[in-house]
């Protein structure tokens, strides 16, 4: 199978929300592991992109994921690789490093676990941002994001799959995906749920705010990396002190402009505030 050239970007769910973050105009650090040859080429291309970030190093080599984008059918597909062990003492650094350096707006967890990471590794920083009154922001899945839950968060953001697996049923509907979200955040799981719909677009739930916004058509480059610009979008616009209904507007517009570009460049400012005026939102 004979390819193009490989762009090559720097990635993670976290790092690709800091990215988004950094280029939007926000204050952020992205603070992630990081080891071997592969973890130093990472750290230079965030420094090209001149995001602050922290290294926690590992002993082991950062994972190099991939993906190929077929250019007949149009389809990505997706390699993601397991990742390196990691040791006690490296993940024990990374939350002392947390703690140490606990941020006075939003903590957002974002990405898979590594192998040898805790289970509870999530909710324990959960519990420690939650302790000094900072609202977390959780993009994750499995068991990990489970504990988290259990701690309670300001802004949830899954899939309906995701949100299925939450509940433990099928959510056939939009009456349903609903219902879903209530009922976790009855729970106290999350204050805020931003539901991802794929191409149906996505949905905010709060206690007492529900709205749906259809996806923005345009022309799609590449599936990837709209999830972390949406976040992206929404935590910006949040720190700019923008409402919950303003914030949504801003992640979708920072969604369909990550699908604008090959790769994963995420989305660009200009593009951002040039779809912002499409983006049409219904209260529900």
């Amino acid at each position: 199978m004979r390819c193009d050239h490989a762009i090559e970007h720097p990635g993670g769910g976290g790092v690709n929300v800091a990215r988004v973050l950094h280029r939007l105009g926000a204050s952020c650090v992205a603070a992630y592991m990081a080891g071997g040859v592969t973890g130093e080429r990472h750290h230079q291309w965030m420094l090209h992109e001149k995001v602050r970030c922290h290294l926690l190093p590992i002993a082991h080599e950062t994972r190099e994921s991939f993906s190929v984008h077929e250019n007949s059918s149009g389809q990505d597909f997706r390699f993601v690789l397991p990742g390196p062990e990691v040791s006690e003492a490296e993940v024990q650094a990374c939350f002392e490093y947390v703690a140490e350096h606990l941020p006075k707006q939003f903590l957002v967890i974002s990405g898979g676990i590594a192998p040898g990471v805790p289970i509870d590794f999530y909710a324990r920083l959960t519990r420690l941002a939650n302790q000094h009154g900072v609202p977390v922001v959780i993009d994750a899945n499995g068991p990990a994001l489970h504990a988290a839950l259990q701690e309670g968060v300001f802004l949830f953001k899954p899939s309906l799959r995701e949100l299925s697996q939450l509940v433990g049923h099928d959510l056939p509907d939009e009456k349903s995906w609903i219902s879903a979200c209530h009922a976790l955040i009855a729970q106290k799981k999350a204050q805020v749920i931003a539901l991802s719909l794929g191409e149906q677009g996505a949905m905010v739930v709060s206690q007492d705010q529900c709205w749906r916004a259809e996806a923005l058509k345009v022309d799609v480059q590449t599936t990837i990396g709209a999830g972390d610009s949406f976040v992206g979008g929404m935590v910006w616009a949040l720190y700019k002190g923008h409402d919950l209904l303003h914030a949504f507007q801003y992640g979708m517009a920072a969604s369909a402009a990550a699908l604008l570009q090959k790769g994963t460049p995420l989305c660009q400012p200009s593009d951002v505030h040039r779809l912002l005026p499409s983006v049409v939102v219904h209260a529900l």
